[in-house]
C-alpha cells in the first residue's frame, strides 16, 4: 500500500473509532433487551412454587399433593385437623424398593414419578415407571408389578375425546360418564352412542340424525340414578355456513361450518330425556322457536325433574325451567328480566352460572343484578323467594361452595376498597353472618375440601408472587402450604408493575390500569408507549394476579417501551350502570376512554413519548386497535390488529346481539360501530393478522378491511396464517415476534435514541 493510501486509511480508522466505541455498548444493550424479552416470555420457568393441586383423601379433609417436580419430587400429606405436613412416601425407601424391582437406580433425586393413585383403601399407591405399572405398599414398602393395561383396556375406563374445541373458545368435548362410570355417552355421525367401560362395546342410543340436524353430548347430563340421559339435538339446517378453505392440501378443499351471523337464523336446540334402558327419547321444554338458547342445568337428587335454563336471543329474559323426564311436561320456576341485557356472554359469571342447586334438592341459589349489582338470592323449587342473602354496592362474582349442613354459602366478590380485589366470603343461608375469609391484596382462588371444613386459598397480585394457604371454613389461617420463589425473575432486573388510576372521557369515572417499565428505566429518558387492549364487554383485561396475565407487556417493556393496560367503561365486574355504557353503543365510548387515560398518563409521566404510541389486541382487541387508529389518530400511531372484527354485520351473533340489541331495534348503532367506513381516517401504520380457519371472528372480516383500506388508498401490512384458528395454535411464537419487529421498526425504542420518532 502506498504511503498516501495508508494515511487515508489511518484517517478513516481514526474517525470511525469513536463511533465504534459508541456502537458496541449500544449493540450490547440491544442484545440484552432481546434476551430479556425472550426470557420473560417464558415466565413459568422463572417462578418456582406458589401452586398446589390438592388430591383429597377419603376422610374428605386431608389431602396430598406433588411438590418439587421433576428432579426432587416429593408427595406431601396434609392433615388440616392436626395441622401437620408429612411425607406420603419416604423418598429413600421408595427409591430403594424401586431399585430392587428394576435392577438399577431410578432417575432423578426424588420420587421418579409425578403421577400416582391411592389404592387398596389408601394403603397402597399405583404408578407407572419405565412402561410398567407398579403397586407399592405405603407401610411395608413392598413393591410388585401390577398387570399393565393395554391402551385399549385403559381407554375403556376413561372418557375419550369426542372432538376438539371449535371455535377455539369452546373447550374440547369428551364423552360423558354415567354416575357409576359403567357407560360413556358419546357421538357417532350425529347420533348418540353408549360405550361400555366393562368390555368397550358401543351401542347406538339414537338413529335419527340427518345432515345439519343431529345430537351432541355437549351439555349432556346423566340423572343421579343413571337411568336417564338429558341431551340436546341441534338443528342447523337454517343456519348460515361459513367456508373454511383448506389451502395446504394437494387440492384445495372447502369445509362448511355453521355460524349464526348477526341477524341470521340461530341454531334450534331441542332438549330430550332419553330412557337408556328403553332407548326412548322424550322431548322436554317447549319446542324452540329458534329465538332463544337452551342449556341443561342439572337434575334434582331424586331424579324427578331435569332443570334447564332458557335465554332469549336479545338476552333480556332468562327462565329457569323444570321438566318431568317421563312426560316431558315443563314448568317455569323463575323468570329474570332486564331492560338492557342480563349477562351477554359475560364470564364473571355467565348466564349459565347464575343458578346453583342446593344438595337438599328443595332450594337453589340465584345470582341476579336486579338492583344494579350481582347478588345472591335463595329460592325454593316452586319459585318462591325465601330471602336475599347478600347486598351492597359491590358485585358477587360466583358461588364457590354451599354447605347446607352447617348453613353457609361461600362466594367470591369485589367488596373491598381496592375495587378489583377478589376475596372469598361467606354468608349464612339465613342471610346473616356476612364475612370475608381471605387476607391480602389481589385475587384469591379457593379450593374446598369435600367436607367443606377447609379450603386452600391461592392468592397473589400483580406485584406479589402467589402463595397457597390452608384455612378453616371460618377463614382461620392454619398454615402456609407454598410460597413462590421469584429470585430468578429478580436477577433479570425485573421491575414491579405500577398500578394507576385515571379518569374516563366523562371526566368523572375512575378507571384502573397497570403500567410496565423496562429493566433499565430512566425517568430522564423518553420512551415510546405500547397499549394492549381488548375492550370487549364480557370480561376485564387488566391483570390482578401475578404472572401470565402480564407476561407479554413485561416482555415488550424490556425492548425499551412503556406498556400499559386499562379497563374502560362498558366492562363487567363494576355493576350494571358501569357496564351498560356499552348497551347499543359498541365502539362509541371505549376509545375516547382509552385515549383520555393515555393523555393523563403522559401528563403525569414526562418520560412517556406520546408522539410514538402503539396499540395491539386480538378479536375485540383487534377491532379496538383499528378503532383507536381511525378515531384517535392523534393519539395512536402504530397498531397490530389480530383476527379483528371489522363490521358487526359480518360477525358471530353471540357476542354482539346481547349488548347491541337486535338489528331491527338498533340499526344506527350497528352502522356507527362499523369500521369499514372509517378507513380513510387512517394515518398511522396498521398490520392485520388473521388465520384462515377462524370461525370466531371470520377471515372475511380482514378481507373486507383490506378492501376498504385499498379503496381508501391506505397502505397496510398483512400476515395470513393458513389453517390457523382463533387461538393461534402453532404460530404463537411467530405472532409475538411479528409484534416485536413491527413495533421496534416503527416506534424506534432501541439504542440511545431519546427523540420522538416519526410514525409515518
Amino acid at each position: 500500500m502506498s504511503a498516501p493510501a495508508l494515511r487515508v486509511v489511518r484517517r478513516l480508522v481514526h474517525v470511525m473509532l469513536p463511533a465504534a466505541t459508541l456502537i458496541r455498548p449500544a449493540l450490547a444493550q440491544e442484545s440484552r433487551r432481546e434476551a430479556l424479552f425472550r426470557r420473560l416470555l417464558d415466565l413459568p420457568s422463572l417462578v418456582k412454587g406458589g401452586s398446589v393441586e390438592p388430591r383429597w383423601m377419603a376422610d374428605s379433609a386431608s389431602f396430598w399433593y406433588v411438590d418439587s417436580a421433576p428432579d426432587r419430587t416429593v408427595v406431601q400429606l396434609v392433615d388440616p385437623r392436626k395441622n401437620t405436613v408429612t411425607a406420603l412416601l419416604d423418598v429413600a425407601r421408595t427409591r430403594q424398593a424401586i431399585q430392587g424391582a428394576l435392577g438399577h437406580e431410578p432417575p432423578y433425586r426424588g420420587l421418579p414419578f409425578t403421577t400416582l393413585n391411592l389404592t387398596n383403601g389408601e394403603r397402597s399407591i399405583r404408578f407407572t415407571l419405565e412402561g410398567r405399572d407398579w403397586i407399592l405398599d405405603r407401610e411395608t414398602y413392598a413393591i410388585k408389578s401390577a398387570p399393565s393395561l393395554t391402551p385399549s383396556e385403559r381407554a375403556r375406563t376413561e372418557a375419550q375425546l369426542v372432538r376438539r374445541g371449535f371455535p377455539s373458545t369452546v373447550p374440547d368435548q369428551y364423552e360423558v360418564a354415567s354416575p357409576d362410570r359403567g357407560w360413556f355417552a358419546g357421538e357417532s355421525q350425529g347420533n348418540l352412542v353408549l360405550r361400555s367401560s366393562a368390555d368397550g362395546r358401543a351401542d347406538p342410543l339414537t338413529a335419527d340424525a340427518v345432515t345439519d340436524y343431529g345430537w351432541t353430548v355437549s351439555g349432556a347430563r346423566w340423572s343421579p340414578n343413571g337411568l336417564y340421559l338429558a341431551a340436546v339435538k341441534i338443528d342447523n339446517r337454517r343456519v348460515h355456513k361459513v367456508p373454511l378453505l383448506h389451502w395446504l392440501k394437494p387440492t384445495e378443499e372447502v369445509e362448511w361450518h355453521p355460524m349464526t351471523k348477526v341477524g341470521g337464523a340461530l341454531s334450534r336446540s331441542e332438549v330430550y330425556v332419553i330412557d337408556v334402558l328403553r332407548r326412548k327419547a322424550t322431548l322436554v321444554a317447549p319446542k324452540d322457536s329458534g329465538e332463544s338458547m337452551l342449556a341443561t342445568a342439572g337434575w334434582l337428587p331424586d331424579n324427578s325433574e331435569l332443570l334447564l335454563l332458557k335465554m332469549s336471543r336479545d338476552m333480556k329474559q332468562l327462565d329457569l325451567l323444570a321438566a318431568n323426564p317421563a312426560t316431558g311436561v315443563t314448568r317455569t320456576v323463575l323468570t329474570e328480566t332486564q331492560p338492557t341485557f342480563i349477562k351477554g356472554i359475560a364470564t364473571e359469571p355467565g348466564w349459565r352460572n347464575l343458578f346453583t342447586l342446593l344438595d337438599d334438592g328443595k332450594r337453589f341459589l340465584w345470582i341476579s343484578e336486579r338492583d344494579g349489582w350481582d347478588h345472591i338470592y335463595l329460592y325454593s323449587l316452586d319459585g318462591t323467594l325465601i330471602r336475599r342473602l347478600t347486598q351492597g354496592t359491590f358485585p358477587v362474582l360466583g358461588v364457590v361452595a354451599a354447605d347446607t349442613k352447617n348453613g353457609w354459602v361461600y362466594f367470591t366478590a369485589h367488596a373491598e376498597s381496592r375495587l378489583y380485589d377478589t376475596h372469598l366470603y361467606r354468608v349464612g343461608l339465613d342471610g346473616k353472618g356476612f364475612q370475608r375469609l381471605t387476607d391480602g391484596t389481589g385475587t384469591h382462588v379457593a379450593a374446598f375440601s369435600p367436607s367443606k371444613q377447609f379450603f386452600l386459598d391461592t392468592h397473589s397480585d400483580v406485584n406479589r408472587p402467589p402463595a397457597v394457604e390452608l384455612r378453616a371454613a371460618d377463614g382461620r389461617l392454619i398454615r402456609v402450604i407454598s410460597r413462590a420463589n421469584i429470585d430468578s425473575l429478580r436477577q433479570l432486573g425485573w421491575r414491579e408493575p405500577e398500578e394507576f388510576t385515571a379518569k374516563a372521557a366523562d371526566g368523572k369515572t375512575d378507571l384502573y390500569g397497570v403500567l410496565f417499565k423496562p429493566f433499565d428505566f430512566d425517568p430522564n429518558r423518553k420512551y415510546p408507549v405500547i397499549e394492549y387492549i381488548y375492550g370487549g364487554p364480557q370480561t376485564t383485561n387488566v391483570p390482578h394476579v401475578f404472572g401470565q396475565s402480564w407476561v407479554r407487556e413485561q416482555a415488550f417493556a424490556q425492548l425499551g417501551f412503556i406498556a400499559f393496560i386499562v379497563d374502560a367503561r362498558g366492562t363487567p365486574e363494576r355493576g350494571k350502570a358501569f357496564q351498560d355504557v356499552v348497551y347499543k353503543s359498541f365502539g362509541r365510548n371505549e376509545i375516547p376512554d382509552h385515549a383520555a387515560v393515555l393523555k393523563q398518563l403522559g401528563a403525569a409521566r414526562p418520560y412517556l413519548d406520546l408522539s410514538r404510541v402503539g396499540i395491539y389486541g386480538g378479536s375485540w382487541g383487534g377491532y379496538m386497535t383499528i378503532r383507536a387508529l381511525v378515531l384517535a389518530p392523534e393519539s395512536y400511531h402504530v397498531g397490530v390488529a389480530t383476527y379483528p372484527v371489522g363490521d358487526l354485520y359480518d360477525h358471530w351473533a353471540g357476542p354482539i346481539e346481547g349488548y347491541m340489541d337486535l338489528i331491527d331495534r338498533n340499526r344506527e348503532g350497528y352502522e356507527y360501530a362499523s369500521s369499514l367506513r372509517l378507513m380513510g381516517n387512517l394515518k398511522g401504520r396498521l398490520m392485520l393478522i388473521h388465520g384462515t380457519s377462524d370461525v370466531n371472528a371470520t377471515f372475511s372480516a380482514t378481507m373486507k378491511l383490506a378492501d376498504a383500506l385499498t379503496r381508501a388508498g391506505k397502505q397496510y401490512d398483512l400476515r395470513v396464517f393458513p389453517e390457523v384458528n382463533h387461538g393461534l395454535t402453532g404460530v404463537y411464537d411467530y405472532w409475538i415476534d411479528t409484534h416485536r419487529r413491527f413495533f421496534t421498526e416503527h416506534l424506534r425504542p432501541q439504542g440511545t435514541d431519546t427523540q420522538a420518532g416519526s410514525h409515518r
